[in-house]
């Protein structure tokens, strides 16, 4: 599945713009030596992406930045959360290794094995993790250093039926839902996302997935980080498990996003020259 690939790319924004968007899972990319350590056969592997995989938001958050008044800035992971999640926490404090979905898995989405249970994680985690929260942290520092202010969009997807890994999957599932932090999420910006993507047919809060990302640095201690994760249901644009995205709905959801980065405090032109 090819070699020497990118772990992650900033692409630059207006530099006025405090809006960074984070794209963590978008990718279906794994390193030959990485590779090497998964159980499944290519087959298996091929649909273990398309379930595991937030297929299509890293052009989502393209095409919205392309469409927003001043451009933000956005963090795409170039790799499969395969090789590591860069949003779990890499230690005990993962809730997810309950289920073998730590920092590196060692279980499917259906949870099969996927590496061998008592695979040493360390490797990857100084490999991948690490430079990976290193560079988002060192990129919303950027931001609050030009700005006074960052806010972290988290782009996500999600299947309409749950899988057998999800802790939470007995909740709603509606066609978006909104991840909040009560430290990083204030209240316009939770009532700004609910207007922008009010025309998919309902918003939810947190469930089935809660929470959202901010760097450990400045988690909890930083008011000026302000978050969100946008988690988007995937029949809402694509088929299930994978496949093309449907252009109506996804120009519609670039839209809906671009509509909220425009209306966040600092993120138009006009706040810029203010």
């Amino acid at each position: 599945m090819g070699h020497a690939l990118p772990p992650f790319h900033l692409l630059p924004g207006a530099p006025a713009s405090p809006v960074l968007l984070h794209i963590p899972h978008s990718a279906r990319a794994i390193p030959d030596h990485v590779r090497a350590g998964i159980k499944l056969d290519d087959e298996a592997l091929d649909l273990e992406l398309d379930r595991i995989t937030d297929s299509h938001t890293a052009e989502l958050a393209a095409e919205a930045a392309t469409a927003t008044p001043l451009t933000p800035w956005r963090f795409v992971n170039g790799l499969s959360r395969l090789v590591i999640d860069p949003e779990r926490f890499p230690d005990e404090r993962e809730e997810m290794l309950a289920v073998g979905m730590g920092a590196v898995y060692t279980q499917t989405t259906h949870r099969e094995p996927l590496r061998s249970p008592d695979v040493d994680p360390q490797p990857l985690i100084d490999r991948y993790f690490h430079p990976y929260a290193a560079a988002m942290t060192a990129a919303v520092d950027a931001r609050l250093a030009a700005t006074g202010r960052a806010v972290v969009i988290d782009v996500h997807s999600y299947p309409s039926a749950p899988l057998p890994y999800e802790l939470h999957g007995t909740g709603p599932r509606p066609p978006i839902c909104l991840g909040t932090d009560a430290f990083h999420t204030p209240p316009d910006l939770l009532a700004q996302a609910e207007e922008a993507f009010a025309g998919f047919g309902g918003t939810g809060i947190n469930s089935p997935f809660a929470g959202t990302y901010v760097p450990l640095k400045h988690y909890g201690v930083d008011p000026r980080v302000s978050a969100l994760m946008i988690e988007i249901r995937r029949d809402v644009y694509m088929p299930e498990p994978g496949g093309p995205a449907h252009r109506t709905g996804s120009t519609a959801l670039a839209s809906a996003l671009a509509a909220l980065v425009g209306a966040l405090p600092g993120a138009s032109e006009q706040d810029a020259r203010a």
